[in-house]
């Protein structure tokens, strides 16, 4: 690898980093969307949620007046009774007798799948980098950029997923949620989309042959003919 493009190939792991650090914030929290029932009255308990991948947790919160922002019942950092659900995703059992369980663990075993996937080819992409580094080893940079873009893919699939996931949430007759806001692991997955697709274009480029910048260098470096 040329001592430039090792430069580069160091100033996109910076962003790489990045990228994965918020993925994996966004995989492991729980704070992707933030759901609120109507509060009709105020000095009264009202229960608010907020959810990831893997587990939904109901809060009760005591309003005592209307929240400025208005995001209904909250904000959901006050101080309260909390109380989570995990959504044994991959496993069999009784069905939840919660409609919201229920109703998110049919679509978050689709988007903890998909987020799966993407930690794989961010685990392979990394590999390939650190390999890359190696003497003839640069041509692992393409598989990279590759794995990188792909982690990314993913990772937007899960966000629409649950997107539909929080529609689906409002628009039921079953629950008491009307109101809701995406919340901060929603806009980590949001960004290591945005880093990992870019630092995978990124490699790409950088693997890809040095072109000449005069078009008669290619003829000064060919090897001339012999003659019989």
């Amino acid at each position: 690898m040329f001592e430039e493009q090792a430069t580069k190939v160091k100033i996109t792991s910076v962003v790489i980093v990045v990228g994965m650090s918020s993925m994996l914030a966004a995989v492991v929290t729980d704070h992707w969307a933030v759901l609120s029932p109507r509060v009709e009255k105020f000095n009264a308990t009202c229960e608010a949620a907020h959810f990831g991948l893997w587990r939904l947790c109901k809060k009760s919160i005591f309003i005592v007046e209307e929240d400025p922002q208005g995001k209904g019942c909250g904000p959901i950092s006050l101080p309260g009774a909390k109380n989570c659900s995990y959504f044994k995703h991959f496993t069999s059992g009784e069905e939840a007798e919660v409609f919201e369980v229920k109703t998110q663990k049919e679509y978050n075993i689709s988007a903890a799948a998909i987020a799966i996937f993407s930690l794989f080819f961010m685990i392979m992409g990394t590999l390939c980098v650190i390999f890359s580094f190696g003497k003839g080893r640069d041509y692992l940079l393409r598989p990279a950029g590759m794995f990188f873009a792909f982690a990314g893919l993913c990772i937007i699939i899960s966000v629409e997923v649950m997107r539909q996931s929080v529609k689906r949430m409002i628009d039921s007759d079953e629950t008491i949620w009307i109101e809701y806001y995406y919340s901060w692991s929603f806009t980590c997955a949001c960004a290591s989309f945005t880093l990992l697709i870019l630092s995978g274009v990124a490699l790409l480029l950088i693997s890809m042959p040095h072109m000449p910048r005069n078009p008669w260098e290619t003829c000064m470096d060919a090897e001339p003919d012999t003659l019989d």
